[in-house]
């Protein structure tokens, strides 16, 4: 049976949440009937989230332009960087060509991107 979650219940999780959290501690045991509840009402913000506010995974082409864009460099820049030429770096942006290797290494140790996220292709 699939448990349906309203946002009058999402509203009301997130009420206990904010008054058990000051309650519960790294040192609660974890059957302490507070430390419980807590993870019962997560359970509860954790799937409407899920379901209503999903987070989505980025691309690292599109990860690449989120980092350009807060650390406010140039696809020149980035380029001159890891020493490759700026249309390449357009190349991978326009996913008309992949990274190799290396050049995916370069590029998120230069960005400060997980490498996991190059790994997507």
């Amino acid at each position: 049976m699939e448990t349906i979650i309203t946002k009058q219940l999402y509203e009301l999780a997130l009420a206990k949440i904010d008054e058990l959290l000051p309650q519960v501690n790294d040192k609660t045991p974890l059957d302490d009937p507070k430390c419980v509840e807590l993870c019962h009402y997560s359970d509860i913000v954790e799937f409407y989230e899920k379901e209503y506010f999903p987070i989505p995974v980025l691309s690292f082409s599109e990860a690449i332009e989120q980092r350009l864009k807060e650390e406010k460099m140039t696809k020149k820049s980035l380029a001159e960087k890891i020493g490759i030429s700026p249309s390449r770096i357009s190349d991978f942006l326009s996913k008309k060509a992949e990274p190799s290797l290396s050049q995916a290494a370069a590029i998120c140790k230069v960005l400060k991107i997980a490498p996991a996220i190059a790994m997507q292709f």
